[in-house]
């Protein structure tokens, strides 16, 4: 029911979001050097690596590690890097993430493969078993700014408490911060 849920949502949304993937990914083109693209190993469900695509807010030579771990993380953005970050049209690309499967519009947010704390808690907590999500019960609590312990006890409510209709309840409460900018540290 939620794949089919996700494909009900996914192959519209690309389709209406065509023009404005395009304009990102030439304005990304345009503002640094490098690909529109960037591809993140991520883990998925069952702790399998996957790709996720975004649009690429950092410069190329940017080390893989989670933003917060950076010394200095606004030395690393490009020019249109902030802007894409705090209206989240960086996400937009895992639109294909979730078209594949790899991904699901509502879930625990895909950890990057050397996150081993945050990967070693949601698997303690039977969160590794969910499919991650463009967004999640912990990103409308906090997104960027919860410390890792919370952001796993988030995820392992939404584990519980799972449904059509608190995925609803999350997507409407996502397009808020979203249209907000909230929760967005750079």
């Amino acid at each position: 029911m939620k794949r089919l849920f996700d494909l009900a949502l996914a192959v519209p949304a690309a389709l209406l979001l065509l023009v404005p993937i395009a304009l990102v990914a030439l304005a990304v083109r345009l503002t640094s050097p490098g690909p529109a693209l960037y591809w993140s190993d991520r883990v998925g469900r069952h702790n399998r690596l996957f790709r996720m695509p975004k649009f690429r807010s950092m410069r190329t030579d940017t080390p893989a590690v989670a933003t917060h771990l950076l010394e200095d993380p606004r030395r690393w953005l490009t020019p249109i890097g902030p802007f894409l970050r705090k209206s989240s049209l960086d996400e937009l690309p895992q639109l294909w993430s979730i078209l594949k499967g790899d991904m699901s519009f509502v879930g625990p947010r895909p950890a990057l493969f050397n996150q081993h704390d945050l990967i070693a808690l949601r698997t303690e907590a039977g969160v590794h078993e969910l499919v991650p999500g463009l967004t999640g019960w912990a990103q409308v609590n906090g997104r960027d700014e919860l410390p890792i312990p919370q952001k796993v006890a988030l995820d392992a409510e939404y584990l519980r408490r799972r449904s059509l209709g608190f995925d609803l309840r999350i997507l409407w409460l996502t397009a808020i911060k979203v249209l907000r900018r909230e929760g967005v540290q750079h």
